[in-house]
């Protein structure tokens, strides 16, 4: 095909046969997303350009952004950039991307916290921020504290805070789950997104993440729950009285985890949502 001849929309079909063959699960909105990035418009007016001409210099660029694409490197860490709970937050290797999933624990949180006047949150393990800083949108009249044990994705973290103007409302702290005077609370609520894939399944993850996301926060332990037993302890003893323990976690580890809750001192297990697939995503638990 001559260069006069390389469309938007021949690059989509072009793009979208090609990465197809590569094993990815959604190629025609992965070849979306580059084009849109490369041409900096939003996915929809693609469709208004179809008979448009691309010109060489960001058909290079977006041929490239298709390569790594089509090594494996996830779509979200290319554009730099991913939608969450209906805000963009940036992303980059030193963070988990932000998955609807997690959009659940979110929801609960936000029910939790206008039950409270001025409700006090800690996140556990915030990565990018997502959670934190979407709760700190919703709930204007929240203290929030957010922790993570890696100082790059603080780094992240404190970007996508000061992009979504709640920088002032939410303190970021480095910690090892609780283990910052900062977390002691008392909270009411704590909410988590830890890892809790296990040892034994890291290899079965998909290409993109296994190779690209940081292990760190996919990975628990042998038992895929060892963080999660470590934060119900600690919760125990930082949630007032009432409070709620909200956690994420995959149904692999579903049943590990609701016993986990169920055997903690303090802690009275509530009925665990879950998520679009029907599958139990959010556990959480209240401080008796």
């Amino acid at each position: 095909m001559s260069d006069a001849e390389w469309t938007v929309g021949k690059l989509l079909t072009w793009t979208t046969e090609w990465l197809g063959t590569k094993g990815g699960e959604s190629p025609r909105l992965d070849a979306e997303v580059l084009l849109a990035h490369v041409r900096g418009c939003q996915r929809i007016m693609l469709y208004t350009a179809f008979d448009e001409v691309m010109a060489e210099e960001p058909r290079t660029r977006f041929r490239e952004l298709v390569r790594r694409r089509g090594a494996g490197e996830p779509v979200a860490y290319l554009v730099g950039n991913r939608e969450f709970f209906s805000l963009s937050f940036a992303v980059t290797p030193a963070v988990l991307i932000p998955r609807p999933e997690t959009e659940s624990v979110v929801v609960r949180a936000i029910d939790l916290g206008r039950g409270v006047a001025s409700p006090r949150i800690a996140d556990v393990g915030t990565g990018s921020g997502a959670i934190a800083i979407t709760l700190a949108k919703h709930l204007p009249r929240a203290t929030i504290v957010a922790s993570d044990v890696s100082t790059a994705a603080l780094t992240v973290a404190r970007s996508n805070a000061e992009r979504h103007a709640v920088a002032d409302r939410i303190a970021l702290v480095e910690a090892n789950l609780m283990d910052n005077p900062a977390l002691d609370g008392p909270w009411d609520v704590i909410v988590s997104n830890p890892p809790y894939v296990r040892e034994s399944e890291f290899s079965a993850l998909p290409r993109d993440v296994r190779d690209h996301e940081p292990r760190g926060a996919l990975v628990a332990g042998p038992r895929g729950v060892e963080l999660i037993e470590r934060l119900a302890a600690e919760a125990a003893t930082r949630l007032a009285p009432g409070g709620w323990l909200v956690v994420e976690a995959g149904p692999l580890v579903a049943a590990d985890v609701e016993a986990i809750l169920a055997a903690t001192a303090g802690l009275e297990p509530g009925p665990v949502i879950r998520d679009l697939a029907g599958l139990p995503r959010v556990f959480q638990a209240r401080r008796v």
